[in-house]
């Protein structure tokens, strides 16, 4: 606990958390969304098509969105380190946290795997809906941080 007193006091972390300014907390919170939205967005596009919506257009162009998508992990993991310094003895206390972590460990590991299928020829419906189950979780468990668990001042 006192590393993540720590972490949570430094003077970034402190800035993020209490600034008044666009660019602290709220930038950093929009820059998380706008990740989800490209990785999760994308993601579920892939997934409709390989579950049979849109057939008529050929999975192989779907490819060129992947670095898209990567583009919108690495917002997101960038954004969410300094979203958790910024509140970690909270976030890192709340069981709710690692159920969010496993999702997306998981989510990714599946994506990286339909990639590689896609690359090949090869379409998996069964990837896909793993896919999006995977996505729902984690973003449902994302939001329930704030409400399930310790919350931000809230002691």
């Amino acid at each position: 606990m006192e590393f993540l007193q720590w972490v949570e006091q430094l003077s970034f972390s402190t800035w993020v958390r209490e600034s008044g300014s666009v660019m602290g907390y709220a930038f950093i919170l929009t820059m998380h969304t706008i990740g989800l939205a490209l990785l999760v967005g994308i993601s579920f596009a892939v997934d409709l098509r390989l579950l049979g919506f849109g057939k008529e257009a050929a999975i192989g162009p779907y490819e060129r969105y992947f670095p898209i998508m990567w583009v919108g992990f690495w917002v997101n993991a960038i954004s969410g380190v300094i979203l958790l310094m910024a509140d970690a003895t909270t976030k890192m206390i709340n069981p709710v946290f690692y159920v969010k972590m496993i999702f997306i460990f998981l989510a990714v590991w599946n994506v990286r795997i339909a990639q590689r299928k896609l690359r090949a020829g090869i379409e998996s419906p069964a990837l896909a809906w793993i896919s999006i189950f995977l996505w729902i979780g984690a973003t449902t468990a994302g939001r329930l941080m704030a409400y399930i668990g310790p919350v931000a001042g809230l002691e």
